[in-house]
């Protein structure tokens, strides 16, 4: 049976689905293409009229969580001046909705795996974290900010530390404070209607 373009991307966006979601639970090199397939709902065989490879599915499921994260940055800064937009996007990044969530910002997922992984990946992992330095600066610059794109590259990386350390941190009362002292810090330093 032949299925048209729109049911083969509909199925290609699945099987992305399901990679992300095995990438965050295991790390990518402990992906398996059949477990993947299997977790959405498909076989083994229909695997190559899809990807080309394993490293091919990695790359485009890196992709596909990006994709992902910036939408979840869209829905929390539109309509909304610049602070107010970048507060909330520090307030939700920093949360423990994020922390305990199985979905959310990829870097802080993959950061550490990303070096040992094929190339295609790297680049778009690296692509992921442009995009989304970019959409950070463009806030800092509307608000005026002498050095937007450093700026937005040390606030990314403070946001990726925190809720990675606070991920790492057993005892929930700890975590949550890792998690309330960078948000304080990073919104007082920014500007954003915080004080320490």
């Amino acid at each position: 049976m032949r299925y048209d373009g729109e049911h083969k991307q509909k199925t290609r966006e699945k099987v992305l689905r399901a990679a992300a979601k095995a990438i965050r639970a295991q790390g990518p090199h402990r992906v398996g293409v059949a477990n993947v397939m299997g977790k959405a709902g498909l076989t083994h065989g229909g695997f190559y009229a899809h990807f080309e490879s394993k490293d091919d599915l990695i790359a485009a499921a890196i992709g596909q969580m990006f994709e992902d994260a910036r939408a979840r940055l869209v829905h929390e800064i539109q309509d909304r001046e610049p602070a107010a937009a970048l507060a909330a996007y520090v307030d939700f990044y920093l949360s423990p909705l994020h922390r305990d969530a199985s979905v959310g910002c990829p870097i802080p997922a993959i950061a550490t795996d990303t070096p040992r992984l094929a190339r295609p990946a790297r680049q778009r992992f690296a692509a992921g974290v442009a995009t989304l330095t970019a959409s950070l600066a463009k806030k800092l610059e509307q608000m005026g900010n002498t050095y937007p794109h450093a700026s937005a590259s040390s606030l990314l990386a403070e946001l990726v530390g925190a809720i990675a350390l606070a991920r790492a941190e057993p005892d929930a009362e700890r975590s949550d404070a890792i998690l309330e002292a960078s948000r304080r810090a990073v919104k007082t330093r920014l500007g954003l209607g915080e004080s320490l």
